[in-house]
């Protein structure tokens, strides 16, 4: 399958400048290390999202600690922010 992209000015000298700096071997491989990063950054997003959804059916459920207590404990166990 082909794609085809416009970039830009400032993206097509970035990656123009990242293979004649010897960094890439290709055009192609910078857009892949690129997609590699976005895959990695949506995979991340999809665990908070996820944390974020378990602590939201947590709160719903009851299972949650008043914040002076947790702060307490911590206070407690680390002694006070100075």
């Amino acid at each position: 399958m082909t794609i085809r992209a416009e970039l830009g000015h400032y993206f097509e000298t970035l990656v123009a400048d990242l293979v004649s700096s010897g960094r890439y071997a290709s055009v192609d491989e910078v857009l892949r290390d690129g997609l590699r990063l976005v895959e990695e950054r949506e995979a991340v997003l999809a665990r908070i999202d996820a944390a974020v959804m378990e602590g939201l059916a947590d709160a719903d459920a009851g299972r949650i600690k008043p914040a002076e207590e947790v702060f307490a404990r911590l206070q407690a166990k680390y002694g006070a922010a100075e």
